[in-house]
């Protein structure tokens, strides 16, 4: 496990590295985020806000959402995969947002997390792109691999996971470590094929000195 004088330097030699990191996902009022949040899963953030526009355009609020059909749904978010669960979670949570929070998407994470489609990482995210108030870090499928490889935690499952990096890492931190995972996982932890020689944290990286003590 990395101490927290570690974690903090990591973080400030990330945001050194990947000044222009910020949320990739279009949205322009929290609701839009929950259900771009949602349609994310499994699909590209590309993708995704290749297909919000033509979502948002019919239903941008939860009333209108809930009015639409559910082949509706499913005919415009099919390029986002799983389309049939995550259209039927749209409109379900929705309908919970108009009958039980009066249209309005909750500002914490209990709450969030009692809408459908909506779990503990999509509820981080809300509360950080939506609200600007992190409560803690959205573990992804970067996030888990580098926490991994760096030695943040040696969990596999998300949450066990974020326990570990809420440990080491000050509130503080919250904010640019959630977009700092998710830039480096991109474009120099890559999963497949990993960009180790230009890495600006492979002196702390667990999995780098494996791989140079085997040479």
């Amino acid at each position: 496990m990395k101490t927290k004088k570690e974690a903090i330097e990591i973080i400030k030699i990330l945001k050194e590295y990947y000044p222009e990191a910020t949320c990739s996902l279009d949205f322009t009022s929290p609701f839009e985020m929950a259900i771009a949040v949602m349609l994310s899963a499994q699909c590209t953030d590309e993708r995704v806000n290749k297909t919000t526009p033509t979502l948002f355009k019919k239903a941008n609020t939860p009333e209108k959402m809930s009015k639409l059909s559910l082949e509706e749904i499913e005919s415009i978010v099919k390029p986002c995969g799983f389309y049939k669960t995550k259209a039927k979670n749209i409109l379900a949570c929705s309908k919970m947002l108009v009958n039980e929070f009066n249209g309005v998407v909750p500002e914490d994470m209990e709450n969030l997390q009692k809408l459908p489609g909506i779990g503990r990482k999509s509820a981080n995210v809300i509360m950080l792109e939506a609200f600007n108030n992190p409560q803690g870090i959205a573990v992804d499928t970067h996030a888990r691999r580098i926490s991994n490889k760096i030695g943040f935690s040696k969990e596999s499952d998300p949450e066990k996971i974020e326990q570990d990096l809420l440990k080491v890492l000050p509130k503080e931190c919250y904010y640019d470590a959630n977009h700092l995972f998710v830039w480096h996982g991109r474009y120099t932890c890559i999963a497949r094929k990993p960009q180790c020689e230009k890495c600006p944290i492979k002196i702390y990286c667990n999995s780098y000195k494996k791989e140079g003590e085997k040479r």
